[in-house]
Parts: structure tokens; C-alpha cells; sequence
């Protein structure tokens, strides 16, 4: 087949690490493989350059032209299949196949704000979903919502899968120690932007007493801040003199290392699509903290595999923290493989790509 992969852009968020490593085991099993997109961020590129996969790259400012242009390359490339992710790409792709198409259309759908429920903008982009071939979701959550905003979406266009994680390099390191410095070691990996609550983490921090977070490190990997969350948070960090417990870190693009050696995975969310890191760490065998969003509660097992907080509430956070900080070395250890073992049958990259083929080849 010849497919063509369609977002925004190349940056480290985890809708482009998806539709990047799909691509790629598209590329592994055969297809002509190429990408599309109109914002010149580069974290993925070489990526994709090392699997001798195409990327072009429409520069445009004006919003109706970049339409028209990216409707024409589309149009004009005689693919097999378009699979664009998040909402603006989508919807490009949606008007590229009007008034008819050859192609068969997947549109990815990888959030659940509880904005699009109420948003005209929102349901306006959802109800277009109606010249797309088959819809994907990376939560359950995700997709009620989707159906709820447009019902007549017929149930055979309408599909749930999973993220996908490399069970070889995604897996539990044999040279990791628990707490090997004293201190349990948690990783947050995230954008920095609001939505991910910065603020009410290091609001729980500054909760804990002295001698907890005397026993306590956190790193979180995260990039450049799309609004003003980063400087706020360094500024409560330094207010509530937390600098010494929580620091704050570029993304990586080897970051599975960092989480191999981290004692936790955690984040803090208001609301998710299915967050890629909580994945990656259970697939890691680590134990999980997270906030109760999207797919989450159905994910994390509570006190099996992690801790679900409540998203708005400082107290909450802290109160899982130190469970954390509690749990005996033993026990860390047991609740990790527990969700690797979770994660080897949730996460599979075989059988994800299998779904979304056997989805395009039947759409």
C-alpha cells in the first residue's frame, strides 16, 4: 500500500511519537510510507530519515492557502490510504476527500478534554468525521464522547486501539536498583503546558512534611511551554524552596533509559487522550501514579499496579505520593511486574499494527 501519514508536526508530543513509530512497522512490512506536515518542528525527523521515510514539509501562513495546498498533495499522490492524526490535520484531510475520494481515510482521534463536548468548534469537527472511512480512538473514554457528539456515526467506522510500545526496548533493565540513591526516584514526561498540573503537584509537594520529602526525587522531562505553566511553576518551585525535590528536565529522545531507572512513573493530568508515558512505564515494570483521566482507572490497578489521584486536588496528590514513599522495596518491585505483565498484553506493537491494518484494509 501506499499510505500517507498526516499531522501537524514533528515535535515530541506523544500523538506524533505514535503516528512516527506506526509509520515506521508500516515501513518494516512493505507499504511506500511518506509524511505530511506544516510546521517545521524536527524532533522525530531523523526518525523517520532512518527509515528512509519522505517528509513534506507545506510552509504556508495563510491558513485557507496551507488548506488548499496540503488538499492538493494529497490529492495528486495517488495513495492507497491517508491516516492524519489530531484535530486540525483531520479535518484537512476531511475536506482533501470532498467531493469524492480514492483513497480509504483514517482519522485519529487522541484526546478526551471534556471541552469537546460542549465546544460548537469542537462538535462541528467531530460531525465531519462523517467522510472519514474509520475513526480511532486511543481510549474508550475518548470514543463515547466521539459518539455522543455525533451518534450517527455507524458502529463499524468507530474503533479503540490501544498505544502501541516496543515490548524489546520498552522493558525492565537488569541493572536497575530500587531507590538507589535513598530517595524514591519518580519520572514525569511531559509537555509543559497547564493541562498538565504542574501546579497542583508541587501545591501537593509542598504538602508532604520534611522528612518526606527529605526521602524523595522527582525529574520530569518536558519540552518548551506553549503558555506561561513552566515560568509559574519554576516560580512556586522556588517559592516553597522545592528545587532540591523536583527538577525539570529537556525532552530526550532516549528518555526509555531515564524510566528504566526511575523508581515511578507519574502524571498529573486534567485530561489525556492515553498518555504514551504511563504506557512506556508499565511497560518498563514500573509502578504508576497518575491522575483518574481518560482510560486511566480501567489501566492502573490501585495498589496493584499504582495510584489514582484526584486531578484538582493537591491533598489527593500528596496522599498517593506517600504512598509511594511508603511502599516497601519489595512491594515496588511486585507492582511493576504487575504492569509489565499488563502491559505485554495491552501494548503490544504486533498486535496494534495488525488492528490498524486489518481496519484499513476493511474500511
Amino acid at each position: 500500500m501506499k499510505i500517507l501519514c498526516f499531522i501537524d508536526l514533528l515535535g515530541s508530543g506523544g500523538a506524533q511519537r505514535q503516528i512516527v513509530n506506526l509509520a515506521v512497522e508500516f515501513k518494516k512490512k512493505g507499504d511506500d510510507v511518506r509524511f505530511i506536515v506544516y510546521h517545521p518542528d524536527k524532533f522525530y525527523k531523523s526518525k523517520l530519515a532512518e527509515n528512509n521515510i519522505e517528509v513534506e514539509l507545506i510552509r504556508e501562513a495563510n491558513a485557507i492557502v496551507r488548506i488548499l495546498k496540503i488538499r492538493k498533495y494529497i490529492r495528486n499522490g495517488s495513495f492507497d490510504v491517508v491516516i492524519s492524526f489530531l484535530e486540525t490535520p483531520n479535518l484537512i484531510a476531511e475536506i482533501a476527500g470532498l467531493p469524492v475520494k480514492k483513497w480509504r481515510l483514517l482519522v485519529g482521534e487522541r484526546s478526551s478534554n471534556p471541552k469537546i463536548l460542549t465546544s460548537f468548534k469542537s462538535k462541528f469537527l467531530r460531525y465531519m468525521h462523517l467522510f472519514a472511512d474509520a475513526i480511532i480512538t486511543n481510549s474508550e473514554t475518548n470514543l463515547a464522547m466521539i459518539k455522543k457528539i455525533n451518534p450517527f456515526l455507524s458502529e463499524k467506522k468507530c474503533h479503540t486501539i490501544y498505544n502501541m510500545v516496543d515490548l524489546e526496548i520498552w522493558r525492565p533493565s537488569d541493572n536497575y536498583k530500587v531507590r538507589k540513591n535513598g530517595k524514591t526516584n519518580i519520572i514525569i514526561v511531559a509537555s509543559h503546558q497547564y493541562l498538565k498540573n504542574s501546579r497542583n503537584l508541587i501545591e501537593a509537594l509542598n504538602l508532604l512534611s520534611a522528612v518526606e520529602k527529605s526521602l524523595l526525587l522527582i525529574k520530569w522531562f518536558g519540552g518548551p511551554s506553549p503558555d506561561n505553566s513552566y515560568c509559574d511553576s519554576k516560580e512556586l518551585i522556588s517559592h516553597y524552596k522545592l528545587n532540591h525535590i523536583i527538577e525539570f528536565l529537556p525532552p530526550m529522545m532516549n528518555i526509555a533509559d531515564e524510566m528504566a531507572d526511575a523508581d515511578c512513573c507519574a502524571l498529573f493530568s486534567f485530561y489525556e487522550g492515553l498518555p504514551n508515558t504511563i504506557c512506556e512505564g508499565m511497560t518498563l515494570g514500573k509502578p504508576i501514579i497518575a491522575t483518574c483521566v481518560s482510560d486511566l482507572p480501567r489501566i492502573i490497578d490501585e495498589g496493584l499496579g499504582g495510584y489514582l489521584c484526584d486531578t484538582g486536588s493537591p491533598e489527593s496528590i500528596a496522599a498517593c505520593i506517600r504512598k509511594i514513599l511508603f511502599t516497601s522495596n519489595e512491594q515496588l518491585i511486585a507492582m511493576g511486574k504487575y504492569n509489565r505483565a499488563k502491559a505485554v498484553s495491552l501494548f503490544n506493537k504486533e498486535e496494534i499494527v495488525n488492528s490498524y491494518l486489518r481496519i484499513l484494509q476493511n474500511a
